[in-house]
């Protein structure tokens, strides 16, 4: 029974933690595309730094850990979710990268100069992406980000991606800084580049930098802050459960020393009534006997009388 009340206190203070997270529902916004693209980018990149111990997390652990890395940014859903949002993602990427190559590989094609030139993705209208059997509203930026992700060390398809002030910039990568810099001071700058990548987000929309700097910061002091007071929280409910673990306990050695003690005395309550029936029995089995005795009494002596009056006579 303790074992029992132990692991239901158990199963209850883990289910009230799981139940701090509220997931969002609904369609996915563009920031929030965009910080799960940006997970993705930093989960590939883990193993590359992590070593075996990180190649050999299977995938619903990086799942986890991409939903951590959404939530401490400010897009709270699930790992569920964000495995099915990256999945119609790379769908929708696949199909206008392949798109655009073979667009580009008819317009260098002499053969079709004479037909009508092929339209690019990105310049056709939402009726006639449906029509190719190609995502209508796959936006430029994230076009761009997902290549980042997906084909990086491959450029896109030739000047198929008109340029925009509203795509994301460049990131910074390693292999671009020169050779000349120490191996130290590329420690130093990796390290910087992972902590800073932790606060801000790895690909901005048509706002300004200093600007989306400044939200993203006081959204992750926000969600830093809830963590900070769940985990404040956590001490005093664990505290909490194993009080009331330990009352119960109290409480049922209490109900079950009285409920021996009461046995004890409907117990000796019975042998009271069986030694009263025991001499009763015995009362009645005496008198009994001397009714008997007197009765063979009275017959012998009023045969005694009856003998003598025989014999006189």
């Amino acid at each position: 029974m303790r074992r029992q009340l132990l692991a239901a206190a158990e199963e209850s203070l883990i289910t009230s933690f799981t139940r701090d997270r509220e997931y969002r529902k609904g369609n996915w916004t563009l920031r929030e595309t965009v910080v799960l693209i940006a997970a993705k980018k930093r989960d590939e990149d883990r193993p590359l730094k992590g070593g075996e111990k990180e190649k050999s997390n299977p995938a619903e652990l990086r799942w986890k850990w991409v939903e951590n890395y959404c939530w401490k940014n400010g897009c709270q859903r699930s790992q569920n979710q964000c495995n099915d949002k990256w999945d119609n993602l790379l769908r929708d990427y696949q199909k206008v990268r392949d798109y655009e190559i073979r667009s580009t590989a008819a317009a260098a094609d002499p053969r079709h100069r004479e037909q009508p030139m092929v339209s690019s993705y990105w310049q056709m209208e939402k009726h006639e992406r449906k029509e190719k059997g190609l995502p209508s509203n796959l936006l430029k930026q994230v076009y761009q980000a997902l290549h980042d992700v997906i084909d990086r060390g491959f450029p896109p398809p030739a000047s198929k991606l008109p340029q925009s002030d509203f795509l994301a910039p460049a990131l910074p990568s390693t292999s671009m800084r020169p050779a000349a810099t120490s191996p130290r001071k590329e420690e130093e700058e990796e390290e910087k580049e992972d902590d800073s990548s932790d606060d801000e987000e790895e690909i901005y929309t048509g706002r300004s930098t200093k600007r989306r700097r400044k939200t993203t910061t006081r959204m992750s002091s926000g969600t830093a802050a809830a963590a900070a007071g769940a985990e404040a929280i956590a001490p005093a409910m664990f505290k909490s459960t194993v009080e009331i673990t330990q009352t119960l306990l109290a409480c049922e050695d209490k109900n079950d020393k009285r409920h021996r003690e009461i046995l004890a005395v409907e117990e000796r309550k019975l042998h009271i009534e069986e030694a009263k029936t025991e001499i009763s029995r015995a009362g009645v089995a005496g008198l009994i006997t001397a009714v008997n005795n007197l009765a063979s009494a009275i017959l012998a002596l009023a045969g005694d009388k009856s003998a003598a009056g025989d014999t006189s006579s």
